[in-house]
């Protein structure tokens, strides 16, 4: 009888310093900031990249061989429909010159008067965007002298996976990898049906047309696109590490009276990285917790003296003292 007691004390008596080393041995949860909800703008979005092009590009050929005599445009420059971009003289002509430069400048002009150049034009109102040739030079009809567009758009490449979320009109953003700071703003005017595999991955071409088309703009120029899928002006904001999910619940940490933490449930909207928005549960002003670090005890792994392998090597060692 006194042994069994004598071995029931042991027992307790561990499972006593058992539970108090349990209990010190859970870190305290890392200090958290208050933070209040407010109300603010979030969106949703699709990102993807792709490039300034030309929406039509047409190059200028002469119509017969001969030698560019003028050239009246650089690159950048804005013509309109019908307006003469250079000068050429066809082969006879320029024969002829080069006879009457070696007479003299009166026959020169002679002849230049006699015979006129002919203009090369621009079929079609925009920018011109190459400069192919210098003046003097030999050219055909094969050869281009200017290429030009009549705007410049912005084409992404969107993977297969987002492009179901596309939609003409959907507005866009853009900004160049040249120019980080500046935004520019369109909206979706074409997605074209065929897909292009790119390291096995199908993307599809979709077409941004810009508000305004900035000077800086260039063709070819390397483009950051983001699609607003939605966005709402006014909704109600945490951060997004303030939400937790258990077993499908939205929850998050919130002071309660005595400083104690109370948990409340949450109904969620759209969410960002940063930012989640709460449809209900929460009021603007609330205060939610929030971890300066995630948090998850982490108890030293041990067994309690009184499952039956711990009381046994106790049972076990009372025994050798008697």
């Amino acid at each position: 009888m006194k042994k069994a007691l004598a071995v029931l004390a042991v027992a307790l008596v561990a499972a006593g310093v058992w539970a108090a080393r349990k209990k010190w041995s859970v870190k305290p949860p890392p200090p958290a900031d208050r933070v209040t909800a407010q109300l603010g703008p979030i969106e949703e979005s699709i990102e993807a990249t792709g490039s300034v092009l030309p929406y039509h590009r047409v190059e200028i050929k002469p119509m017969m061989t001969g030698r560019i005599e003028k050239l009246m445009l650089e690159e950048g420059d804005k013509v309109a429909q019908g307006q003469i971009i250079a000068w050429m003289s066809s082969t006879d002509r320029a024969a002829i010159l080069d006879g009457a430069r070696a007479q003299g400048p009166e026959m020169l002009k002679k002849w230049e008067d006699t015979y006129k150049a002919t203009p090369v034009i621009a079929p079609l109102p925009g920018v011109i965007i190459l400069k192919n040739v210098v003046e003097g030079q030999t050219v055909d009809a094969s050869v281009v002298v200017y290429a030009m567009s009549d705007e410049l758009i912005v084409v992404a490449q969107v993977d297969e996976s987002d492009v179901g979320k596309i939609r003409l009109g959907m507005p866009a953003r853009v900004v160049l990898d040249s120019y980080p700071d500046r935004v520019e703003k369109g909206k979706v005017f074409d997605i074209l049906n065929e897909g292009k595999n790119v390291s096995n991955v199908i993307q599809y071409s979709v077409k941004i047309r810009l508000d305004r088309v900035p000077d800086y703009y260039r063709s070819q120029m390397s483009a950051n696109i983001s699609f607003i899928v939605r966005r709402k002006d006014k909704a109600l904001l945490v951060p997004a590490a303030a939400v937790s999910d258990k077993g499908g619940v939205k929850r998050v940490r919130a002071p309660g009276p005595d400083d104690a933490e109370v948990w409340k449930t949450v109904k969620t909207g759209l969410e960002t990285d940063a930012s989640i928005e709460i449809v209900a549960g929460l009021s603007a002003g609330d205060v939610v917790l929030v971890s300066q670090a995630k948090y998850v005890p982490q108890p030293e792994p041990q067994a309690s003296p009184l499952s039956m392998g711990a009381f046994k090597k106790s049972d076990a060692g009372a025994r050798k003292t008697h």
